[in-house]
């Protein structure tokens, strides 16, 4: 590593470093204080990687979290112990626990979008901690945080920390975040879904080198995710949590091979949904020719040309940066095109959003990926799903509450969620909140833009059968996009292949998914993690074969 000219304590691998015994946690809910963590153990040495997964509302994060003496607000500790490197973190005064944090313990968090300042500089606050704390002087942190970026494959290092978080795609972000928790090179990092809103290209060179800094420091690790072909990659054992509690441990090959308990093979079983192909020549959005830019220097889409059929799905594949968000801002009005038209039911939309009449707003929805950022923490369910239900069909009083309710009931919540606020909701209750909120307009076209990539896999598949409920139900199209190939297998009719901008392939997903493959639709099948254990090393191995 560049300047890494810190002096730190030896690090012997194998180590005990993180010790967890009985730990049991508690919520508070309408002043009812309840269980979350329920008398879990857990051990962790130096150098190892151990993997956290489970549904949501498993108790991964919050085990994680607790492992830096810290627990969520409205949360305590009541029971157990957490020993880090000797230091008993639930007794220990709070000016000790901060100076670990950060430094000794780093933390990568799920959605790097919530988790920046947008007013400061990537650069600044990727090298915070290590400055405020006196490990190296600015000079020397800004010097090996490029460093950093390259190692994680950020495009041009040297320049990309001197700009702001909204600047940088999601995926550059995320990994920038994985800069910033490895500058002080940590005893210990907790990575909460780290490669969650990475492309699967990205999100190989993201975990190869996340792998080969940890192998490399000895660094232990604490892996959350909900994807089990990437914690088979990463970790060297598995913790499989549900409900707060412990329901199997065993060093990954073994568990991947003979998983022994039925919640687990539950878990090993999901994912099997796939959607039969259907061909329709309705088109009820057509995008022709377009060009879009961010100024008049940046061209993100260039000559890009697609079709929705009506009551169909089009999945828009491609590594971060190539364009399918961009798109989708093109088509809601968000970013009005430089060239090229867009086409809704044949009749051409206003190029941008101010323009276009509250019919047409009606009509097109969207569903963004972060329910934690797209859903204001401060309004009730009652306030989130009633705004558009006011704005396009005027209901009011009875009426709307009524129609609330309906809602609710189309995404399988009860009329019990009508009063509670974002904070009190897990991820998937609250991107069917989301759902809603784009059904009650009652549009033709909802542009899905990552919307299960946040969710583990149950979940995921409980959210991509309700939008194929949805569709049949109400014949809704859905533009798709997502980088996740197992879901486009679950819910596509049609794929559309971008990269750098352009339309590299679209056609019937049998055609696209079936080979022989054009080269960029190979490299992104190719980067599809497998259930195997040794899936990433020969991947890369065989990519530095060609290279030679």
């Amino acid at each position: 590593m560049a300047n890494d000219n810190v002096k730190r304590p030896t690090r012997e691998k194998g180590e005990i470093l993180l010790e967890m015994r009985d730990l049991r946690i508690e919520g508070e809910s309408d002043d009812v204080w309840h269980q979350i963590v329920k008398g879990v153990d857990l051990t962790l040495c130096r150098g190892e990687v151990l993997g956290l997964i489970g549904e949501s509302g498993a108790g991964k994060s919050t085990i994680g979290i607790a492992a830096m003496g810290f627990a969520h607000p409205g949360c305590r500790f009541n029971g157990g112990s957490i020993t880090f490197d000797g230091i008993d973190l639930m007794n220990a005064p709070e000016e000790v626990k901060r100076k670990m944090r950060g430094s000794r313990i780093s933390y990568v968090a799920q959605s790097a979008a919530a988790s920046f300042n947008p007013a400061h500089r990537l650069i600044d606050q990727t090298i915070e901690t290590e400055t405020q704390q006196g490990i190296r002087d600015t000079q020397a942190s800004i010097a090996d945080a490029k460093d950093l970026y390259s190692r994680l494959r950020l495009p041009n290092p040297e320049a990309i920390g001197f700009r702001y978080p909204h600047q940088v795609s999601g995926g550059q972000l995320q990994r920038v975040m994985t800069a910033m928790a490895m500058t002080c090179r940590p005893d210990l990092i907790i990575f909460d879904e780290p490669t969650t809103a990475l492309d699967v290209t990205t999100q190989v060179e993201v975990l190869a080198s996340i792998r080969a800094i940890v192998e490399e420091f000895h660094t232990a690790a604490i892996y959350i995710t909900h994807d089990l072909a990437v914690v088979a990659q990463m970790a060297h054992r598995i913790m499989v949590l549900r409900h707060g509690k412990l329901v199997e441990e065993a060093p990954t090959r073994e568990m991947l091979a003979a998983p022994q308990d039925a919640y687990t093979r539950s878990l090993w079983a999901v994912r099997k949904l796939a959607k039969e192909e259907s061909t329709t020549y309705d088109l009820i959005l057509k995008v022709e020719h377009v060009d879009a830019a961010y100024g008049s220097a940046v061209k993100i889409l260039d000559d890009v040309s697609i079709s929705v059929p009506r009551g169909r799905t089009v999945a828009v594949v491609g590594e971060s940066g190539s364009g399918k968000s961009t798109l989708a801002r093109v088509v809601t009005g968000l970013l009005p095109p430089t060239k090229g038209s867009v086409k809704f039911n044949g009749a051409d939309l206003p190029p941008a959003l101010a323009q276009r009449d509250k019919e047409s707003l009606r009509r097109i929805q969207m569903i963004y990926q972060s329910p934690d950022t797209a859903l204001n923490p401060r309004q009730r369910v009652y306030d989130i799903i009633g705004r558009p239900l006011t704005f396009y069909h005027n209901l009011r009083g009875k009426a709307l509450k009524d129609r609330i309710v309906e809602l609710l009931k189309m995404i399988e919540l009860d009329e019990s969620y009508i009063d509670r606020l974002p904070g009190e909701m897990s991820g998937g209750q609250k991107q069917r909140i989301c759902i809603a909120r784009a059904l009650a307009a009652e549009p033709d076209l909802i542009i899905c833009d990552e919307v299960t990539s946040a969710l583990d896999q149950i979940v995921q598949e409980e959210i991509l059968k309700l939008l194929l409920r949805l569709q049949a139900e109400f014949e809704i199209s859905y533009l798709f996009i997502t980088h996740d190939i197992a879901t486009v297998r679950a819910i596509a009719d049609e794929i559309v292949v971008m990269n750098q901008g352009k339309v590299v392939q679209q056609g019937l997903k049998t055609k696209v998914l079936s080979p022989p493959h054009p080269a960029y639709t190979e490299l992104l099948l190719s980067s599809v993690p497998e259930m195997d254990p040794d899936w990433l090393t020969n991947l890369l191995q065989k990519r530095a074969a060609k290279t030679k």
